[in-house]
């Protein structure tokens, strides 16, 4: 198996297009968010407007319809999955470079298969397999149902964290989902060190090059991304939390992914000060429930989005978390001022 191609898949999935290889090199991807009306309908202009920041940030890849889109964009009454996946994919044909392009996959096998169809239709990469509907099921169970999506489309396993939906996955299992053929990378985001290293080390093991490893640990961001584990790197980050002040995210990759002994206790310190921005924007003292709220009032704050709203009239900010939002943005200009001023430089083109 050549390291530049993506392994064989069952047909009729289509050939490595040559985008493999930036998955594997290291990407930022952000994790999109969903642009609301005060009436919680779909602002198309400032979804648009939210893909045309994240393109111009310098971007490698985008994750559209994920936990930061809001799950709730399949249910049929809300009807916005297809929808929020195209104005993406229209953004992304305009990009004039080539991104990887990243859906999001849930549900039980017949939902997840059928949306990973929509995804390989719409001219997306790779999916990105939820696991949280299979919350008591067994690993065999488990690995049935990511090789049954593996013969539509390229898969990306994902640890998520009990906290928000997700379940606790062994070592065992990800020894064994490693050896599924069409996976090409795997975003780690138990918020554990043990459980990150449960998944590196099963990886290792396997002896596969092919797949990349990505960080979605928002706690621990930078420390992921210049740490070597049993030999091995995580090359990116395919987060919520770069899905605001992004330009800075894909800079601070960028550094990462060349870091000497020299900066390291630089990084590690911006680590530090990624880590307390990330707990205010994902409401980490309330169980993570202000977390995609936290994202809104970033971007509602920068102009790009109206407001913070949800699809759930009930999901908002947590008591005090505004005021934590403000505290760090205050705290780390150096973080946050780039993304500030380079928004309202290009906002109103975005929006056009």
């Amino acid at each position: 198996m050549e390291s530049s191609e993506f392994p064989s898949l069952p047909q009729p999935l289509p050939p490595d297009n040559g985008k493999g290889r930036g998955v594997r090199a290291g990407l930022a991807i952000p994790a999109q968010p969903l642009a609301l009306t005060a009436n919680r309908k779909l602002d198309e202009r400032r979804q648009r407007a939210l893909t045309r920041y994240y393109l111009a940030a310098g971007v490698g890849g985008l994750a559209v319809g994920v936990h930061t889109t809001q799950f709730a964009i399949r249910n049929p009454k809300v009807g916005l999955f297809e929808p929020v996946l195209s104005l993406a994919k229209e953004e992304m044909d305009n990009a004039g470079r080539e991104i990887f392009r990243i859906g999001g996959v849930c549900g039980e096998t017949n939902q997840a298969i059928a949306e990973a169809t929509l995804l390989r239709t719409l001219g997306y990469d790779a999916g990105l397999l939820s696991l949280a509907a299979l919350r008591t099921a067994d690993d065999e169970t488990l690995l049935t149902h990511c090789r049954a999506v593996g013969e539509v489309i390229p898969l990306i396993g994902f640890y998520l964290q009990p906290a928000v939906g997700g379940r606790v996955l062994p070592y065992a299992f990800w020894r064994r989902f490693f050896e599924i053929e069409s996976v090409v990378a795997v975003k780690i985001a138990p918020f554990n060190r043990y459980q990150t290293l449960d998944v590196i080390r099963a990886l290792v093991e396997t002896g596969r090059q092919d797949i990349a490893l990505y960080t979605g640990n928002d706690d621990a961001i930078v420390a992921d991304l210049v740490t070597t584990y049993f030999g091995r790197r995580i090359v990116g980050g395919l987060l919520g939390h770069w899905a605001c002040w992004t330009k800075s995210a894909v800079e601070l990759l960028q550094t990462c992914q060349v870091v000497t002994d020299t900066v390291l206790a630089e990084l590690l310190a911006t680590g530090v000060a990624v880590t307390d921005m990330n707990a205010a924007i994902f409401d980490a003292a309330h169980g993570f429930r202000g977390c995609i709220a936290g994202i809104h009032y970033v971007l509602q704050q920068q102009g790009l989005l109206e407001g913070i709203w949800c699809l759930d009239e009930n999901e908002g900010l947590s008591p005090g978390q505004r005021e934590e939002i403000d505290r760090v943005r205050a705290a780390y200009p150096h973080l946050a001022q780039p993304d500030d001023n380079y928004i309202a430089e290009h906002l109103d083109a975005w929006l056009r």
